[in-house]
């Protein structure tokens, strides 16, 4: 091998996996190994693939397991965003969060002893990095190496229709992947550029909690990460433009995640314009406006959590001749570019940025890319949750969008209150909510507010996709005790729907023939 193909750390990579302790030198010798050398490209591959997130290493490793020659490009991080700066990490900070509420609460909640004192935020943050590195084995560069995979790390970038160069070296394929994922948004704010503002890439390198911390967004990641700092005691500071967070919900679950915000410390400015970023002596200043009224909060540390852009820019898909614009990749529903050679998944050619949406989509990439297959994204039932507490899932379609498509709905709702489980543990603030098609058992969508609704909404993606009804799940045993038995509780009233009041007067007349 060249010393050109030699790979080393450089700055970008430090900075994303600050601070370099023990825990984060052993992800970065699994996701982006400084001393790796790029092997020698095979004359051509089946698959080349650009961007090692979770689209691209499902897609390596799905083609390799079939027998492809495959070859996986990244520039920076192997596991992309789910692994270094997402699911992983928030999930594993979400959970200490609330370790440290049920200590603080469970004295008054449930009789448990009494807590005094501050917690380590330290000691939160260096067990995300420890179980962050574990996993991380799960994506290394040396594991896809041994599934027969070629491991690039570089930037990758077309150079002709069926060409990637990487690190000076050109790799011809039959067939291409685009997984390059996407980035977070910096909404044009004036000021903002001129601060240190933080996203989820650079928001996990905190070693010390901010006693006021701000977050201008109040979508997925800006609410899970509101209630977690303040749970671990941070000053929260929220903003967003629409009246309620999580304005893609239906307003009444919002409403039960918000108040569950407000609970635990957050401070919500609702319905505002932020009109301006200006950093002080005393800290960061947020200017807003509400109904033309001005209001400022200050704050140590910023957290914008606004959306996310696809990465398109510099891969030269021009010279692929693969079309792009500000919201991604175009595909067609079979995943296909404007260059049939090369397919596009995940979220930089998806509205669903989920991980379970990328892994879903590298699927049918493969599928269709190396057999022919006909598989379409559009066929795909869709979960999503977002983790606070209490969580919100849903699946399939919310009742406008429902009509929107034609149907009369019929609707279900069972709150948590009528869930002995949720009410003895404490969170029956929540409801599950069903839509159907008018006069059929047939699930449009529902949507679920719980403490563990990300782990129950499973069961009803599995009815809509495999076309089951509330008819077939009120035949289903559930253990009692669990929150789960609030869907057997729909399904039972959509059963008892069913008798109407000719089929009562039709069993009370059998019933008095037979005595």
């Amino acid at each position: 091998m060249t010393e050109p193909a030699r790979h080393r750390l450089d700055p970008e990579i430090a900075r994303l996996v600050a601070p370099l302790d023990r825990h984060n030198q052993r992800l970065v010798e699994n996701v982006h190994p400084p001393a790796w050398v790029n092997p020698e490209p095979a004359e051509r591959y089946h698959m080349v693939v650009v961007g090692a997130g979770t689209a691209g290493l499902v897609s390596a490793a799905g083609a390799a397991g079939l027998g492809a020659r495959v070859a996986l490009i990244e520039r920076r991080l192997l596991g992309g965003d789910c692994l270094n700066y997402g699911c992983v990490p928030s999930k594993s900070v979400i959970r200490s969060a609330r370790a440290w509420h049920d200590a603080r609460t469970g004295s008054e909640r449930f009789g448990a002893p009494a807590t005094s004192g501050e917690g380590d935020f330290g000691a939160a943050m260096e067990r995300m990095r420890r179980l962050r590195a574990g996993i991380s084995r799960h994506d290394s560069a040396s594991r896809f190496t041994g599934l027969g995979i070629d491991v690039f790390i570089g930037e990758g970038r077309f150079v002709a229709g069926d060409a990637v160069e990487v690190a000076g070296q050109r790799l011809r394929f039959r067939r291409a992947v685009v997984a390059s994922g996407a980035r977070p948004f910096a909404p044009p704010i004036p000021g903002l550029d001129g601060v240190d503002f933080l996203t989820n890439e650079n928001f996990f390198t905190l070693t010390e909690l901010p006693p006021r911390l701000g977050v201008i967004g109040g979508g997925p990641i800006g609410c899970e990460m509101a209630q977690t700092f303040a749970r671990f005691g941070s000053r929260v500071t929220l903003f967003d433009m629409s009246p309620h967070v999580l304005p893609r919900e239906d307003a009444d679950a919002a409403e039960v995640v918000q108040q569950a915000l407000v609970a635990d410390g957050v401070g919500l400015e609702l319905a505002v314009k932020v009109a301006r970023i200006d950093r002080g002596a005393d800290g960061i200043t947020v200017g807003f406006e509400r109904d033309g009224e001005p209001g400022s909060t200050t704050v140590d540390q910023l957290l914008v959590a606004v959306g996310r852009a696809p990465n398109v820019e510099g891969m030269g898909l021009e010279a692929a001749g693969v079309e792009f614009d500000r919201r991604g990749v175009k595909v067609d529903d079979r995943l296909r570019t404007t260059n049939r050679r090369i397919y596009a998944v995940g979220d930089v050619a998806s509205q669903y940025k989920f991980t379970h949406m990328a892994d879903a989509l590298a699927r049918i990439a493969i599928q269709n890319s190396l057999f022919f297959g006909r598989a379409r994204a559009s066929d795909l039932v869709v979960p999503w949750c977002t983790f606070t507490s209490p969580e919100i899932a849903h699946v399939g379609m919310y009742e406008q969008e429902a009509r929107e498509a034609g149907h009369e709905v019929d609707t279900i709702t069972v709150p948590l209150t009528e869930n002995d489980r949720a009410v003895l543990e404490g969170a029956d603030e929540g409801f599950l909510r069903v839509h159907l098609q008018k006069g059929k058992d047939r699930i449009l969508g529902a949507t679920l507010v719980a403490d563990h609704a990300g782990d129950m909404v499973g069961e009803l993606s599995l009815a809509l996709t495999a076309g089951v009804g509330l008819g077939k799940i009120a035949g289903v045993i559930h253990p009692y005790p669990t929150q789960a038995e609030v869907i057997k509780k729909a399904a039972d009233t959509w059963r008892r729907g069913k008798l109407t009041p000719f089929v009562q007067k039709v069993f009370a007349l059998f019933f008095r023939l037979f005595r």
